[in-house]
């Protein structure tokens, strides 16, 4: 997959993760635009405050989230919406319980990393099939927590607004390869 699916994913997760909070119930703390103070803490490799959490803005928080999130979930190498909504359950519920997610979802061993088995098993699915599966089980992840009676209306309503989102970007035709030219195989120009 390409960086643009990247582009068209953050603005989603921005929805759902905009603007600064400091909930007492919320076991992230300090958070502004979805990155939590202990996020931002691990990103500066110092203890921040709750002004820089304030601080930040949207392009301060691109690299966090396609480096710790993103990249970290391997989201380039999954089919777009899939790609999404894996992205969208580990910026809410931390990497490794994403891939869990996953890899629950595909019937495999859920070691919460996510490798050369789990792309392969991928490979073997529709990703609409993949996508409603790992919602699914993002949800029932979600209700047995113990905030699902303070969070659990907004995590309901996050979860099929990505649920709709990513099925959509699955539904999409695949970008058409750039022709070549049969003699010498270079690219042609469009």
């Amino acid at each position: 997959m390409t960086a643009s699916t990247f582009e068209r994913a953050l603005p989603l997760i921005r929805k759902h993760e905009d603007g600064y909070v400091d909930d007492p119930a919320n076991p992230g703390g300090a958070t502004n635009l979805g990155v939590t103070i202990g996020t931002l803490s691990l990103w500066l490799g110092r203890p921040a405050t709750k002004a820089e959490v304030r601080a930040l803005t949207v392009a301060t928080v691109a690299p966090i989230y396609r480096r710790n999130y993103w990249d970290a979930v391997r989201a380039d190498e999954l089919p777009p919406g899939l790609a999404y909504a894996l992205f969208d359950f580990a910026v809410n519920s931390g990497n490794k319980r994403a891939v869990i997610g996953l890899q629950r979802a595909l019937g495999i061993a859920d070691d919460g990393a996510l490798g050369p088995i789990t792309l392969a098993a991928v490979a073997k699915h529709k990703p609409a099939d993949l996508i409603d599966a790992l919602c699914d089980g993002r949800l029932a992840f979600l209700r047995q927590l113990s905030i699902w009676a303070r969070f659990g209306k907004g995590w309901s309503r996050r979860v099929e607004e990505v649920r709709k989102a990513a099925l959509a970007m699955a539904a999409e035709p695949a970008p058409a390869a750039p022709a070549k030219c049969p003699a010498c195989g270079k690219l042609l120009a469009a």
